[in-house]
């Protein structure tokens, strides 16, 4: 299976981004891809850290979910496409907060996962200071799924420095990791751990980052990238809007493991 990563430099404005979303989309889809991945904050990279508790969809409505989740459905559907949504901000139960979450949609449309991220965020140095806590309330499970090659781990930014959640989720063919890395900790841990997420679970990852200066004066990593079960990198963008793809090889994966039997040999 063909996969892609979608990298976006996301603006304060939703219809400015859920555009973008579409024509990026658009173009992988027509380049091949089967299976989509949005950043993480893709629909809204606010002024303030209260923007995203604005535009808060219901995560539990039967039917009107809103804006972003019918994009997301429609875009999923209309393209034949697996769409693993990045992040969303959805209604958490604690006034003023939300849960950053990704969805995943089958290509008929249908929501068949979500996952809420569990660690949050918190980074001080010089003029840099962020703290996801404030307005997010973290996840509590993680959450993977079938999408017929193989399972799916799903994992969101920050999640990616620690590996015993990927160790819970058990053995996968694909490592997802949507995230809005800041230039600082990007430059100089982003490659490294998502190579080494891959070496040590001997499967894919694709990395979808957000990549530039955006209009509130942050400044992300991007360097989205997909990286083989051996650490090597197939594809990879630095900066800027663009998409990342390649192929999902189910006899690579079955080779390394066979070869080095890493995850067998476990003792722990």
């Amino acid at each position: 299976m063909k996969i892609a990563a979608i990298q976006m430099i996301s603006t304060p404005v939703l219809s400015e981004n859920l555009a973008t979303a579409r024509r990026l989309m658009q173009q992988a889809a027509d380049e091949g891809a089967k299976m989509l991945l949005l950043p993480e904050y893709w629909p809204l990279m606010g002024m303030q850290e209260t923007d995203k508790v604005d535009i808060a969809e219901p995560a539990d409505a039967a039917d009107d979910k809103g804006t972003m989740q019918a994009f997301m459905a429609d875009m999923a559907r209309s393209l034949g496409v697996w769409l693993i949504g990045g992040t969303i901000p959805l209604q958490a139960p604690e006034a003023g907060k939300v849960l950053n979450s990704t969805l995943v949609f089958n290509p008929e449309g249908r929501q068949v996962a979500r996952y809420d991220k569990i660690h949050l965020f918190g980074f001080s140095k010089g003029d840099e200071s962020y703290e996801e806590a404030r307005t997010i309330v973290a996840g509590g499970q993680v959450s993977s799924f079938d999408a017929g090659f193989g399972q799916v781990a799903l994992s969101i930014c920050y999640d990616l420095r620690f590996p015993e959640l990927y160790r819970t989720l058990g053995t996968c063919s694909l490592i997802v990791v949507p995230a809005a890395f800041t230039y600082t900790t990007g430059q100089a841990h982003w490659e490294i751990l998502l190579r080494a997420r891959a070496i040590e679970n001997q499967c894919y990852v694709l990395a979808c980052g957000q990549g530039g200066k955006h209009v509130n004066g942050r400044r992300t990593w991007g360097h989205s990238m997909l990286i083989d079960p051996w650490g090597k990198i197939l594809n990879l963008l630095e900066e800027g809007e663009g998409i990342v793809s390649g192929d999902i090889d189910e006899t690579v994966i079955a080779s390394i493991r066979e070869s080095l039997p890493a995850l067998r040999h476990r003792k722990l």
